[in-house]
């Protein structure tokens, strides 16, 4: 939880940008994942058992320090991501990215449900070979399981940078709850993934 609270700090100080991580001496690992509206995978990941912390921001541009309006208006190469803060002891680095193909249509290139542009494509950002090897052998499963009739198109990126969001967008699903559940139930995701993974 340590590393938790340094982010919290962080976000109060007003720094917007994470310091490199070790994971190797933190209870806690993090994983880098863009799959479009970053108030969706916040909601979807803090409800999963092992998650401790899910923060939303920009990653995979090299601007610094983008605003919500450059990322959200294509100024930058930036994609709305969330980093998830895990207990590895409770769940593993590929259970999260087996979660993670079942929040998004990994098909689409032009964005996710009613946002489009390439701020809300999708990506996996890996930090080592490890978790290069896990996510592309993930890939190729849900690939191989012909779930979907179109090319599996989610991006397997190095991790680079990871900018902190404007503070209204953390956790924005509990804060302005009314309006994320008409803008959700309005976008598409949750009919998707009706569709494709209600079994």
């Amino acid at each position: 939880m340590k590393k938790v609270y340094f982010f919290i700090i962080l976000l109060l100080m007003g720094c917007t940008e994470v310091p490199e991580k070790n994971l190797d001496n933190s209870k806690l690992s993090v994983v880098t994942l863009a799959g479009g509206c970053f108030w969706c995978m916040e909601a979807a990941f803090e409800a999963l058992e092992g998650v401790e912390e899910v923060i939303s921001g920009y990653s995979g541009g090299v601007q610094k320090n983008p605003s919500y309006e450059d990322v959200a208006y294509g100024k930058t190469d930036h994609l709305e991501t969330v980093q998830i803060y895990y207990d590895f002891k409770k769940i593993s680095y590929k259970e999260i990215i087996d979660f993670f193909w079942k929040q998004i249509d990994p098909t689409d290139d032009k964005g996710q449900f009613v946002d489009k542009g390439k701020q809300y494509t999708t990506a996996i950002f890996y930090d080592n070979s490890e978790e290069k090897e896990i996510a592309e052998k993930s890939k190729q499963e849900l690939i191989e399981s012909n779930m979907f009739d179109k090319p599996v198109v989610t991006e397997i990126r190095p991790f680079n940078t990871f900018y902190v969001a404007e503070e209204y967008h953390q956790d924005y699903y509990k804060k302005r709850s009314l309006r994320y559940n008409v803008y959700k139930t309005a976008s598409g995701r949750d009919q998707f993934k009706e569709k494709f993974w209600k079994n």
